[in-house]
């Protein structure tokens, strides 16, 4: 009897492999221009490896124009928190669930945005036996423009994206014929064993065995 064919599990191990890789933490950079009267998101990754999702996150936003004038503009600590000043109402959470992503947006930008932001990342993992807390900063300097210029570094980015999708989507096809003949190969294998097995009694009847004397 023929064996069920394997192809849909192929098919599926091949989809769940491209479902988990697009679920891979990535630290991007942020932008660092932003269109006045726009909004702007500052970005500010700091990845977890999975041992490490047991964990407690806060994160504290800092906008300054020089050394001096630093100040706390936005706080996470369990749930996000605007502070007085120049950006009250105007800033928007919008990190992730997990708190890999912990970026925020600036509604209705302003010249006076112009400025360096500092992202600092106080984490605490806790393991079976010990904690250890890792301290994260980054910096983004922003400029402020009255109108978007032309940005050739992102351009060539959504190219190159387009050309990785279309070789990643031909690697699949390729992959997907190479398991499908692979596996009719071995399916027409375990046919012809079948069907030499089932041969064998037909060819010992018609060649009995000498009478048995008694």
């Amino acid at each position: 009897m023929r064996k069920p064919s394997s192809v849909p599990m192929c098919l599926f191990f091949l989809m769940l492999t491209v479902h988990q890789g697009q679920s891979v933490c990535v630290n991007v950079s942020s932008d660092t221009e932003a269109v006045l009267g726009m909004s702007m998101k500052l970005t500010c990754i700091f990845c977890l490896m999975r041992e490490e999702m047991s964990a407690e996150t806060r994160v504290d936003w800092y906008y300054s124009q020089s050394v001096k004038d630093r100040m706390l503009i936005y706080l996470f600590d369990r749930e996000p928190h605007e502070t007085d000043g120049p950006f009250k109402g105007r800033l928007q959470w919008n990190g992730s669930k997990d708190l890999q992503d912990v970026s925020i947006s600036i509604v209705n930008v302003t010249m006076n945005d112009t400025g360096q932001y500092e992202c600092v990342v106080f984490r605490k993992f806790f393991f079976d036996t010990y904690t250890h807390s890792v301290i994260l900063n980054k910096t983004i300097n922003l400029v402020v423009r009255k109108e978007a210029s032309e940005d050739t570094t992102a351009l060539y980015s959504e190219i190159m994206m387009y050309v990785l999708l279309v070789f990643l989507t031909f690697w699949l096809l390729v992959e997907m014929i190479y398991c499908y003949r692979k596996i009719s190969k071995s399916d027409e294998q375990s046919q012809d064993n079948a069907t030499d097995y089932l041969a064998i009694p037909s060819e010992n009847k018609e060649n009995p065995g000498p009478p048995v004397m008694e």
